[in-house]
């Protein structure tokens, strides 16, 4: 189905404009050093805040995890911590694309931004991105003291791929019962397989910038075809009660606003905290036309969420 005429007008010059990727094996590379090219491009905001790379223990040997820390140049005591996710499908992409929202978050907040690189599949799949993102969460707890934060306002945050392992994150530390997780922000997360088993299709969805195909490598270059463990698919958990509090964010036309909704509405069922939003005339990456309206609106609508959950 054509969806052109559904897009939001301020974002067709994405559609029109935003080259192809068409993901595969031999592509990705390509895709990649397109991330990064852009990251060359990027302006910082010019907010009082810190910026830095850490470097945290993994507990696998040596090996260490590159993560971003960003928090105001004069933090106060005890401040939230957000644990942040970039997303990429899991298959490339660095923190620092998201670093200009990061950047606002511990401005505005007032609270520490950790952005964790974490490892990549095809060369890393399941379950070791989210064995990064445990350890992530284990050092903003056991080190809570030295970075001044409060280990009960410790949110999780991230888009897309990142979103995804923020759901799972959530999943993980409720099983594991070590660490608290305050809040969870979704934004256009990836929560189900629906797209990989092929089922149920919205014709309205996935037109633009992240199509159908896209998904699937992504998917199989992370999950492979038979995977099932709620740590790597959060729709898998049987039972989604005890989970922090929700803020789910996507576009109308994005491949995943059904499995949000439907996510959401679980959620609700069991009796846990959740807001949704979906922006008409949105698709996946939407967020990249930084002047349009509905992107300043969406990101002003995190932040709130963050807000409220963090510091009220």
């Amino acid at each position: 189905m054509n969806t052109r005429h559904l897009v939001d007008t301020e974002l067709l010059a994405i559609v029109d404009n935003f080259p192809p990727m068409q993901l595969d094996d031999k592509k990705l590379l390509a895709a990649r050093d397109m991330v990064n090219a852009a990251l060359n491009r990027m302006i910082l905001p010019e907010v009082p805040v810190q910026s830095r790379s850490v470097s945290i223990p993994s507990g696998d040997g040596g090996r260490t995890i590159r993560c971003l820390m960003i928090h105001p140049e004069t933090p106060k005591p005890d401040i939230a911590a957000i644990l942040h996710f970039h997303g990429g499908g899991h298959v490339m992409g660095v923190p620092e694309m998201n670093q200009p929202e990061l950047m606002q978050w511990a401005h505005s907040l007032g609270c520490l931004v950790l952005s964790v690189d974490y490892r990549l599949a095809p060369e890393t799949p399941f379950p070791g991105p989210m064995d990064d993102a445990y350890c992530a969460l284990r050092w903003l707890n056991e080190n809570a003291e030295e970075l001044g934060i409060d280990p009960m306002r410790i949110a999780v945050a991230g888009q897309s791929a990142g979103g995804a392992m923020a759901a799972c994150l959530s999943l993980m530390a409720r099983d594991h019962g070590e660490y608290n997780i305050a809040f969870q922000l979704l934004e256009s997360p990836r929560l189900d397989d629906n797209i990989q088993r092929g089922g149920n299709e919205n014709p309205c969805t996935g037109e633009f910038i992240w199509t159908r195909e896209d998904s699937r490598f992504c998917w199989n270059a992370y999950l492979g075809e038979a995977n099932q463990s709620p740590y790597g698919t959060a729709s898998y958990a049987k039972d989604l009660s005890g989970l922090p509090p929700a803020f789910i964010s996507v576009g109308a036309l994005d491949l995943f606003v059904d499995e949000c909704m439907e996510y959401t509405a679980r959620l609700i069922r069991s009796a846990v905290p959740a807001e949704l939003i979906v922006y008409p005339g949105c698709f996946h990456g939407f967020q990249m036309a930084n002047e349009a309206a509905i992107t300043r609106r969406a990101r002003a609508d995190s932040l709130r969420a963050l807000e409220n959950a963090l510091n009220s």
